[in-house]
């Protein structure tokens, strides 16, 4: 079977990656325009989701592959920028700068659902992710967060503490689903 559009944009999106990581590596204080470069490639990429996704459903080209390249794209975009941004923010002096500890919150609950995701594959013999609203909001309050630090937005504590809160719920409802299909799908003598 051949490639979706909805594929080859998710794929577009995983290439578009390295180049992210690479201009955010070449930006300084006295380079800006790689910082607004890779900000550009961010943009993209993000509205490349939304419209990956909408092709996916309304033009019924939902796909196995897509279900499990769709979130690696959008893992590893995120991730890449959290880290770019944070090393970048505490190198330059900004004034609105990641903290630590929400990086590793942000990265501690996807690494959560991995390995869950992981779990699932290993014992109950399939993997269907299926992104619930508490994730879409997750996903957006994250890329705001992202935005908000990009931009250099005052305002940003305020957003962190929201997409922190909402990271939270979504990280235990995934967490309750995965644990509920292991149940459910995995019966054993105990």
């Amino acid at each position: 079977m051949a490639l979706t559009l909805a594929n080859k944009i998710t794929l577009a999106r995983i290439l578009a990656v390295p180049f992210f990581i690479s201009l955010m590596l070449y930006a300084t204080p006295a380079r800006p325009e790689f910082h607004w470069a890779a900000f550009a490639v961010y943009l993209l990429a993000e509205i490349s989701d939304v419209v990956d996704g909408y092709i996916a459903r309304h033009y019924r080209q939902k796909t196995r592959a897509g279900s499990i390249l769709d979130p690696l794209a959008d893992k590893l975009l995120f991730i890449s920028a959290l880290l770019c941004l944070y090393r970048q923010g505490s190198a330059f002096g900004w004034a609105v700068q990641l903290p630590l500890w929400l990086v590793v919150a942000f990265i501690a609950r996807d690494a959560i659902l991995v390995l869950g995701a992981l779990l699932l594959q290993v014992h109950a013999g399939a993997l269907e992710i299926k992104p619930n609203i508490w994730g879409k909001m997750t996903a957006c309050f994250q890329a705001v967060c992202v935005v908000a630090v990009f931009l250099q937005w005052p305002m940003a504590l305020w957003l962190w503490w929201v997409a922190l809160g909402v990271t939270i719920v979504s990280g235990i409802i995934y967490m309750q689903e995965g644990i509920g299909r292991l149940n459910n799908g995995h019966h054993d003598s105990r």
